[in-house]
């Protein structure tokens, strides 16, 4: 009778733990950052009826080890177990103050440390179901401290060009590990490297290696650090120094003689500034009575003479070392038009260029003026057959060899020739239509003026003879052979003639 008993109640806490379904609820994961506050969530779900909850127990798992972290027992209280007894708490009042409620157990972690991190186990001790428990991962932060430096205060550019790291950006103690980048327009290479440390946290190094130059000074290097999704800025400027560059100027390539207020300037970009300017001229020495040495430049108070040729020389000292710089100086006697740094040429260069200008211009228009005139006459004497000169040839009839056309009416028989050799007062010689020659022959009426084509005249008397002529009407005028070109005084000659 007492065995039938006992598998009674064996049957009925089975059919509590199994059929109700107790259990115990709690987030899969939890993080936060070192130092700030986490709560790990842990709700027991009672039966109907609910069974009687003996104690919960906080445990934290770390490579298969559990640590007792807190215990809640309704009749002895709460208790936290170092090292987590300043940090460690319940959440709810009731727990704390020893009530028979402990459905909600869960606990609060007021500043997180690395070493929390771990899996911590929930277990509730309860009558007759037995323990339930659930589990949370606790996943902890470290957020990095990002700084940027200098390797060093000043860099110094050498002549040998030679590598350094001028600036190092490091993400310490941080964890997950950050990334890191630059952001430059410096042309250089980036190293990285990673730490871990012994907490768990990684620190990454970046350095970032130049060659140091006067180009370097005061660029920007900016370093960008992310971490967990957000970027972290940090920028340097580079402070690089480095030796004089030097030129000289002043010297424009045309110093002639007697110019006046010229002058030479020693420029030189140094870091840090230029302390020291000496002047030389090699070959020579300066001259001291109307040479002017103040800061950096060269007065010449005298007008330019040839003594001021030669090569001149400038040494510049900073702190770092001494360059030169050097220019020759050549002197000219008359000014140059053509200037190599494009100033202004002097007011009387330009009036003289301007009256050379105009006279060059005036003799050009000139010599265009008689080449059309003398292609005008070149062309008016070709209407002619024949050359002009002292003599002016006046046809007979008013045109020229044509034939068929009408006579010339009749030329008065008072003509006169002026006092002339006798061989022009001569008619000239033509060959008539039989082929005899013509000579010696004088005018007898239109017959002799239908034979002789032309004839000549003094250029004196050229105008009476040609008033008479003009005087003369021809009505109608006779139609043009298509073979015959007219010309400016009223003559015709033949196509053939035209083109000779």
């Amino acid at each position: 009778m007492a065995m039938c008993a006992g598998i009674w109640i064996l049957l009925v806490a089975l059919h509590v733990q199994a059929g109700n379904g107790q259990m115990v609820q709690m987030d899969s994961s939890k993080s936060g950052f070192v130092g700030s506050r986490a709560e790990l969530r842990c709700i027991f779900i009672n039966s109907n009826p609910p069974v009687k909850i003996s104690q919960v127990t906080w445990q934290k798992l770390l490579n298969g080890t559990k640590q007792n972290v807190a215990i809640a027992n309704p009749a002895l209280g709460v208790s936290v177990l170092p090292p987590f007894k300043e940090r460690v708490s319940f959440k709810q009042q009731a727990v704390r103050l020893r009530t028979p409620s402990l459905e909600d157990t869960t606990i609060v972690f007021s500043s997180l440390q690395l070493s929390d991190e771990a899996a911590y186990i929930c277990e509730y001790t309860t009558f007759p179901a037995g323990n339930r428990e659930n589990m949370v991962n606790l996943t902890v932060f470290a957020r990095p401290m990002t700084r940027m430096t200098l390797t060093t205060p000043t860099i110094v550019a050498r002549a040998s060009k030679r590598k350094m790291t001028v600036a190092t950006c490091v993400s310490a103690n941080g964890k997950p590990p950050s990334v890191i980048k630059w952001e430059t327009r410096l042309k250089g290479e980036a190293t990285f490297q990673e730490t871990r440390n012994q907490n768990g946290t990684v620190t990454v190094r970046s350095n970032y290696v130049v060659a140091p130059s006067r180009e370097t000074h005061k660029q920007k290097l900016t370093c960008i650090v992310t971490y967990q999704g957000e970027k972290i800025k940090d920028s340097v400027v580079l402070n690089v120094q480095y030796e004089p560059d030097v030129k000289i100027e002043g010297f424009d390539g045309n110093w002639y003689l007697n110019r006046p207020n010229v002058q030479l300037t020693c420029k030189a970009d140094a870091n840090p500034p230029v302390t020291i300017y000496q002047w030389k001229l090699l070959n020579g020495s300066l001259p001291s009575s109307n040479v002017e040495i103040k800061n950096n430049t060269l007065f010449f108070k005298a007008p330019v003479t040839y003594d001021l040729a030669g090569t001149y020389v400038c040494d510049a000292t900073n702190g770092i070392g001494t360059r030169t710089g050097i220019v020759d100086v050549n002197i000219t006697e008359f000014p140059n038009n053509s200037r190599s740094d494009g100033r202004e040429i002097p007011e009387v260069v330009h009036n003289t260029g301007a009256a050379i200008g105009g006279a060059v211009g005036g003799v050009a228009l000139l010599a265009v003026a008689a080449i059309l005139l003398f292609v005008f006459l070149r062309r008016r004497q070709r209407t002619f057959k024949g050359d002009y000169s002292t003599k002016k040839h006046v046809f007979g009839n008013g045109y020229s060899k044509a034939g068929g056309l009408p006579a010339h009416p009749p030329i008065p028989k008072n003509l006169q020739y002026p006092d002339d050799s006798d061989d022009e007062k001569k008619p000239a010689q033509i060959s008539g239509p039989g082929g005899f020659e013509a000579s010696e022959r004088g005018f007898d009426g239109e017959q002799e003026d239908l034979k002789r084509p032309y004839f000549t005249v003094d250029e004196g008397e050229s105008r009476e003879y040609d008033e008479r002529t003009l005087a003369f009407q021809y009505d109608p005028e006779p139609e043009i052979a298509d073979d015959m070109i007219s010309q400016t005084d009223g003559s015709v000659i033949s196509k053939k003639e035209w083109y000779v």
